[in-house]
């Protein structure tokens, strides 16, 4: 059975609110409210003060949301040339970002710099010796990796050097004088406790120590990376306390450290809802089928690509029954919720997705060349 959190029903203003939007700009939607977003960063920036936020484009790099970060003053963390598009778009400066793609081809190292990106991120002398030509204009971070077992998505897997090539790839790149500023490291996306956090910190902390012992150039830069996660079970999360030990780590830290994060799916999950439709039903096996207009080759890609499984709202309660809920392709694997309890639905029902601002329209195709859910602003929120 599918354990994704499901809520029945709706007040008359949430309804007509839902109605009122698809009626406007048709369906399927997103809908993306930028006072959550403000909440959630202002959040995480009150709990880790000392920390500079670089969000991740990756996560949904719309320009509505970009703007958004731009307003909160945020930096931003980006992997690829589009990225960097996007930014151009909002006029914001490539001082303001870190390049964190560990692998890179020559043109993209030259279209950052012409962007304005200095700080880039590698984890082999492969690597390093690509920033030769541009040694002069580059700050370099060396990314550790350290896996962590309670993530949904390791990130380590693929990126990072171990602490102890690290040490050799600082003395390299020092031989070479290409300035290593500090260390990276990113211990895997949506975690469930921060103590990889913790002793990724604490590893971090004795290596910069270590090799500043055998460096002309210190380092004094560490990147704690992302994995702040996102309510996907409905329970609540108290970033307060999810970052409480983290702070404590980096308190731990000499103070004229530079300290970074690159939140991505805490800040933008929340702050995005899916609004899709009831396109047709049938009866098959004993369970009724629901299809919408959006499924997992759209916006619901995340359940696909990032392990992820959004919260779902239908509009009315009443007797529920065995349901599952899929896309509008032709592919069985376009399966959103299967054996979930709902009430039975009407064709033109609205169906209602929660925390889909992360990874969802980032990963989406256009398989079945089916229209892609549109992204409309809620600007009915406060705006401070």
């Amino acid at each position: 059975m599918d354990l994704r959190p499901v809520t029945l029903g709706a007040d008359e203003a949430t309804k007509q609110y839902y109605q009122d939007l698809v009626a406007q700009h048709g369906s399927p939607l997103l809908v993306y409210d930028p006072f959550v977003l403000k909440q959630q960063y202002k959040a995480l920036h009150a709990t880790l003060p000392n920390v500079a936020l670089y969000y991740a484009v990756k996560a949904h790099p719309d320009s509505h949301i970009v703007n958004t970060i731009d307003e909160l003053g945020g930096g931003f963390d980006i992997a690829s040339a589009g990225e960097m598009d996007v930014l151009l778009q909002h006029q914001i400066s490539g001082r303001r970002t870190i390049h964190t793609h560990p692998v890179k081809k020559d043109k993209e190292i030259r279209d950052a710099l012409r962007f304005g990106a200095t700080t880039f991120v590698v984890d082999n002398l492969d690597e390093i010796k690509k920033l030769l030509p541009y040694r002069s204009r580059v700050g370099v971070l060396l990314r550790i990796s350290f896996r962590s077992k309670s993530a949904a998505v390791d990130l380590s897997k693929k990126f990072g050097c171990t602490p102890e090539e690290a040490i050799t790839l600082a003395l390299d790149a020092a031989k070479l004088d290409i300035h290593i500023k500090g260390l990276s490291f990113h211990v895997g996306s949506q975690c469930l406790n921060s103590d990889k956090h913790v002793e990724a910190i604490a590893a971090c902390h004795e290596l910069i120590t270590t090799i500043n012992t055998q460096v002309e150039s210190p380092l004094s830069v560490l990147d704690i990376g992302g994995g702040f996660p996102a309510d996907y079970a409905n329970t609540g999360i108290d970033i307060e306390q999810f970052c409480a030990p983290i702070k404590a780590a980096l308190a731990k830290l000499p103070n004229d450290w530079h300290l970074i994060a690159e939140p991505g799916r805490y800040l933008i999950a929340p702050a995005v809802i899916s609004i899709t439709t009831v396109t047709g039903k049938s009866m098959r096996n004993g369970f009724r089928w629901y299809y919408l207009d959006d499924g997992v080759y759209g916006s619901y890609s995340g359940q696909i690509f990032d392990h992820a499984t959004y919260p779902l709202q239908v509009l009315k309660d009443g007797d529920c029954h065995a349901s599952i809920v899929a896309g509008p392709t032709c592919d069985s694997i376009d399966v959103i919720a299967e054996n979930i309890q709902l009430p039975e639905l009407e064709i033109g029902d609205l169906l209602i997705g929660h925390q889909m601002g992360a990874y969802t329209a980032a990963t989406k195709t256009r398989f079945n060349s089916i229209p892609e859910a549109k992204l409309v602003v809620n600007d009915s929120t406060p705006t401070t």
